[in-house]
C-alpha cells in the first residue's frame, strides 16, 4: 500500500538538511546517511549519497529514474552469490562418478 498523497513523501530531517547544504555549497563529497527509509526527491538528482547497508556505506549516484523510490532499494543488505549449478549437490545422481569401463582389446 502506498503512502497517502496528503501526507507527502517521507524524508528524514537530518538528510534533507545535508542535501540543502550540499546544493548550496556545490559540494561533491558523498552524503553519508543511515536513513534507508527516506524517499528520493527531485532535489537529490545529481548527488552521491552513501547509504548504509548494515556493514558499510554504499555510494549511490541519484538519477531521475530513482525519484520516488527509497534509498534502501539501491544499497543491498545481502550478498547473492548465485545458485549452485545443476547437479551441484553431493547427493545428486549427476554428481556421482560412473565406474570406469574396461578398455576394449
Amino acid at each position: 500500500m502506498s503512502r497517502s498523497i496528503k501526507k507527502g513523501p517521507f524524508v528524514d530531517h537530518h538528510l534533507m538538511q545535508k542535501v540543502e547544504t550540499a546544493r548550496a555549497g556545490s559540494d561533491k563529497r558523498p552524503i553519508k546517511t543511515w536513513s534507508r527509509r527516506s524517499t528520493i526527491l527531485p532535489d537529490f538528482v545529481g548527488l552521491t549519497i552513501a547509504v548504509h547497508n548494515g556493514k558499510q556505506h554504499v555510494p549511490v549516484y541519484v538519477t531521475e529514474n530513482m525519484v520516488g523510490h527509497k534509498l534502501g532499494e539501491f544499497a543491498h543488505t545481502r550478498v547473492f552469490k548465485g545458485h549452485s549449478k545443476a547437479g551441484g549437490s553431493s547427493a545428486s545422481p549427476a554428481n556421482k562418478k560412473a565406474a570406469p569401463t574396461p578398455a576394449a582389446k
